[in-house]
C-alpha cells in the first residue's frame, strides 16, 4: 500500500455545532470497535462531518492534502459507465445488487501505515485501523480484495463497483 512521500498536516476546520455530540459518540463507537485507535503522529488531517439524507452524521476525513503527496497506484476499478453499459447488454430478466456495508472498515491497515490517517477530535490524536474513507486508494484497494474473493468461490455471473456487486440472470426466480 503506498505511503506518503511527505507528512501532511493540517488544522482542523470549526465544525457544524449540530454534529458535536453526534461526531462525539461516533468516535467513542468507532473507537470501541477497534476501526481508530489513539495515537501520536506529525500527520494530521481535518474531519468534515457529513450529514446524511436521513439526518445521522458522517465521520467523514479530508485527506486532499495526504492525497497529494501520496504516490499513484494504477485503478482497477471499473468505470461506472462502462459497467452500465454492460450490464444492459445483458439483457437479464432479473437484477440484485448487493452493497457490502461498511465495506472499507472491514480491511485493515498495516502498522506502519496507519500514522499517515491521523486526524485530532476535541484534542484527541486518532487514526484508523481500517481502510478509512476519503483516501484516494481506498477504492481500489476494496474493490480488489472484493474481486479476489469472488474469484476464488462459484459466484454467479455478476458485475462488481468498488463494495457493489451486480448479479443478472435469464431464469425465472422461482428456479432457486
Amino acid at each position: 500500500m503506498p505511503i506518503a512521500t511527505t507528512t501532511v498536516h493540517r488544522r482542523q476546520y470549526r465544525t457544524n455545532r449540530d454534529s458535536l455530540i453526534p461526531i462525539h459518540k461516533l468516535i467513542c463507537q468507532l473507537e470501541g470497535q477497534g476501526v481508530i485507535s489513539r495515537t501520536r503522529s506529525p500527520f494530521n488531517s481535518p474531519i468534515w462531518p457529513v450529514r446524511k439524507s436521513n439526518g445521522e452524521w458522517r465521520l467523514t476525513v479530508d485527506y486532499g492534502g495526504l492525497n497529494e503527496v501520496t504516490l499513484p497506484m494504477s485503478a482497477a476499478v471499473p468505470d461506472r459507465l462502462e459497467l452500465q453499459y454492460e450490464l444492459e447488454s445483458k439483457a437479464a430478466k432479473w437484477y440484485a445488487t448487493i452493497d457490502i456495508a461498511n465495506a472499507f472498515f472491514s480491511i485493515p491497515l498495516a502498522a506502519e501505515c496507519r500514522p499517515q490517517f491521523a486526524f485530532t477530535w476535541r484534542g484527541v490524536q486518532y487514526t484508523w485501523n481500517r481502510l478509512p474513507q476519503g483516501w484516494k486508494h481506498s477504492p481500489t484497494t476494496c474493490h480488489g480484495l472484493i474481486q479476489t474473493a469472488l474469484e476464488q468461490g462459484e459466484a454467479p455471473e455478476h458485475l462488481q463497483y468498488i463494495d457493489d456487486i451486480f448479479i443478472g440472470g435469464k431464469w425465472d426466480r422461482r428456479s432457486y
